[in-house]
């Protein structure tokens, strides 16, 4: 083993198991001190390897820190003490627990250096996000919680078997680079591992099914979280990987078609995940310098106005218990800066100069038309309308504005949501426009250098064309774009279908089968089985038992008549032995008299 080296992970796996033990009064400090003793710990890690194991024939390494694992776990640190506060008032102590387990899954994810290790955090970043979704409590938040957990379970198997069959193949556990020119099953299946955790269609339906249903607060660590990891993964071993371009690009424009048929407001920005992290995913599959540095620089701007988004639509959830567009409207006039910071987050994502989405969006676009991919670099373009449309017009519109549907307990009950949850999102909110307007800060993170200025004049009447034509079709066309309560069928129909398939599966012709099976066998093995077991126990009963027995009563008989004999013959002794004495006795009164 190497010397001491704290894992930032560390930190947060101690402080959620000795949260539930502290008295309630200092919970509330805990739950700030620990994220932010986690996230000073991962400012001052110095760069090197470190952590590293000697287990079995493997050597596990647990901290290698470089560029890349930095600014990964910088944002996710950060993101981590914003999440914290923004839950804050809530009283369940494993709730925080849960998160705070998640987000350590996350970070020994991203400073793993070597396979195994990577999968181990891996496969705790499912575990633990499954009660996010569960501690909801509803009957729905049960199902797609089951749903969350096999479809992820499934994934790790899949990536385990990959990460065996480069071991076999190689004797190597190294996390490193793979062969992207020509990669062989081993590394396929690391892919397609990578990829589930990205939400690539068709392995996507997973992510819009849970995040919609998990806790308000619950939402907001999932949405940064595993997503993210799963770029960084892909970064770090399949930069270059040509079919990840193409990926990248239906991921980006699938989001957005989807997020036109949506009404529930979180569902909404859940396929604008899938929608984000496919620029991410098209920049890693160009694998230049300028897009890996935008794929980094994307994930860490999504995770702050991502964040802000479900922060916005998890505070009307809060308060209003309800997250549809169609059971809402109108709650400008009750949750004015929920409006705010939550259009803050829409512009953000729909790359509007001055916010982040604008700085990190426009690398990947320029990346893709510098390597001479025209298509990717306009595909991108047109789904950041569609973002625009959807996120930054359609959410703060139809919950805020629009035409109020809400009930009369649906209209009591809004408000502005607790103080903390409000502070959450004014940072956050900052952090957006501070990232927009002083690209240095974000600049400096990066794990190359950069030379890219956004703010050309050129660009700048580009976007603001597209965007404000986006705007007028929004308003134009808003009667055509008004929510409908009603549900889209996605990828994840077949299994949902095939779920209920196997069920019926088991349940008749296989279960039938057993029982067949078991009644031949019954009848063809254990009825000639219990016909033997009966005549040897009749024979065991009959002759066996009846022989002994005999044979015990004829030796009880021959020892009685033996028992017998030996009393006669006593007998005639003490006759013969008394008669003998008795003569002996007479002979010597008559010597004694008539001799002497």
């Amino acid at each position: 083993m190497s010397e001491l080296w704290l894992h930032p992970a560390v930190i947060l796996l101690l402080g959620g198991v000795l949260l539930p033990l502290l008295p309630a009064k200092l919970r509330p400090a805990w739950l700030v001190l620990v994220p932010v003793l986690t996230f000073a710990r991962i400012v001052t890690l110095a760069k090197g390897t470190f952590g590293v194991v000697s287990f079995l024939d493997f050597t596990l390494t647990f901290g290698r820190v470089d560029a890349l694992s930095s600014v990964f776990a910088y944002i996710m640190g950060l993101m981590c003490i914003l999440g914290t506060v923004y839950g804050l008032h809530v009283k369940r102590a494993v709730e925080h627990t849960a998160a705070w387990t998640y987000v350590a899954g996350s970070l020994g994810a991203i400073f793993a250096g070597d396979l195994l290790t990577l999968f181990l955090f891996w496969e705790l970043m499912a575990v633990s996000s499954v009660f996010l979704i569960w501690f909801r409590g509803r009957k729905e938040s049960l199902g797609a919680g089951y749903r969350y957990l096999l479809v992820h379970m499934f994934g790790g198997v899949v990536l385990l078997a990959g990460i065996i069959l480069h071991y076999h193949g190689t004797g190597s556990l190294a996390f490193e680079l793979f062969n992207v020119e020509s990669p062989d099953l081993a590394a396929w299946l690391i892919v397609i591992g990578f990829i589930l955790n990205a939400a690539v269609p068709p392995l996507h339906a997973w992510l819009p099914d849970a995040y919609g249903e998990a806790t308000f607060n619950g939402s907001v660590f999932l949405c940064a979280f595993t997503t993210k990891t799963a770029v960084y993964a892909l970064i770090r071993g399949f930069a270059g990987l040509d079919i990840l371009v193409v990926l990248g690009v239906i991921m980006a424009l699938y989001g957005v078609v989807y997020a036109v048929l949506e009404n529930d407001s979180r569902r909404l920005l859940a396929y604008h995940i899938v929608s984000q992290v496919g620029y991410m995913v098209a920049a890693v599959g160009l694998g230049t310098q300028l897009a890996i540095n935008g794929a980094v620089a994307h994930a860490f701007a999504h995770i702050l106005y991502k964040g802000l988004l479900f922060m916005g639509c998890g505070s009307v959830l809060y308060m209003t218990g309800k997250s549809k567009f169609t059971e809402l409207g109108g709650l400008y006039q009750k949750m004015p800066w929920a409006f705010f910071f939550t259009l803050i987050g829409g512009l953000s994502i729909s790359a509007f100069p001055l916010f982040s989405g604008f700085v990190s969006k426009s690398m990947i676009v320029q990346a893709g038309f510098d390597d001479h991919k025209l298509w990717v670099g306009f595909l991108l373009l047109l789904a950041s309308a569609g973002t625009f449309l959807h996120t930054g017009l359609k959410v703060p519109y139809f919950i805020w504005f629009g035409k109020n549907h809400c009930s009369k307990e649906t209209w009591e009950r809004a408000a502005e949501p607790p103080w903390n949850m409000n502070l959450a999102m004014a940072v956050t909110a900052f952090l957006c426009v501070f990232i927009g307007c002083y690209t240095p800060y974000l600049y400096r993170l990066l794990p190359y250098p950069v030379d890219f200025v956004p703010y050309t004049s050129y660009h700048v009447s580009e976007t603001l064309q597209i965007l404000l034509f986006t705007a007028l079709g929004f308003f134009l066309l808003i009667k055509k774009l008004e929510p409908e309560a009603k549900i889209s069928l996605d990828l994840d129909w077949p299994y949902r279908k095939g779920g209920r398939a196997f069920l019926w599966l088991a349940e008749k012709p296989v279960q039938w089968f057993d029982t067949a099976v078991g009644e031949i066998y019954r009848v063809a093995g254990l009825v000639p089985l219990m016909v033997s077991a009966r005549l040897s126990a009749v024979f065991d009963n009959r002759i066996v038992d009846g022989a002994v027995d005999g044979l015990a009563h004829t030796i009880r008989r021959l020892g009685g008549r033996l028992r017998t004999a030996q009393r006669g013959a006593l007998q005639e002794n003490l006759t013969f032995a008394f008669g003998a004495a008795a003569v002996l006795a007479v002979l010597t009164l008559l010597y004694f008299n008539f001799v002497a």
